[in-house]
């Protein structure tokens, strides 16, 4: 039986992509099938960054893209694509939040459907997580981490 091995960054992408796939499926089956769209659509208007439809139109959107890219995450496929997609949503949620930081809205994030309202810097902080999370992944994907060469 061999030992797990210590610095193996491709176990470290493979564990991070199911650890963010697992959240992202069901931070979004949560939107859909738990709180309800109609209720993401009223916190996405909350930002007061778009107004109706196009806050339905976001909101019936954003937890299927969720859903589907947390999947695909797991799963390894469309790698490049869905890292590209991914980081884009929570690029998308950065301009959100910090729309309303700059605006000093008193609002919940609607991650997750409760009534909690939004600490920026916790949220500036779990974003920025994201962004290095998915920023590693890509990194991986590019080819980082080569193995050292034998002499």
């Amino acid at each position: 039986m061999h030992p797990i091995p210590k610095n193996n960054p491709e176990l470290a992408a493979l564990v991070l992509r199911i650890a963010l796939g697992a959240w992202f499926t069901y931070s979004g089956g949560l939107k859909i099938f738990v709180t309800g769209l109609d209720r993401f659509t009223r916190d996405v208007g909350n930002y007061k960054l778009v107004s109706a439809p196009l806050d339905a139109v976001a909101a019936y959107t954003v937890p299927w893209v969720e859903v589907i890219g947390g999947l695909c995450l797991m799963l390894g496929v469309l790698r490049k694509g869905t890292l590209l997609a991914m980081t884009g949503l929570v690029l998308t949620f950065v301009t959100a939040v910090g729309w309303a930081w700059s605006k000093n809205l008193d609002i919940s994030c609607g991650c997750h459907g409760g009534d909690t309202r939004l600490n920026y810097w916790t949220k500036a902080v779990e974003l920025a997580g994201y962004l290095l999370a998915f920023g590693y992944l890509w990194w991986m994907e590019k080819g980082g981490a080569k193995p050292a060469q034998s002499r």
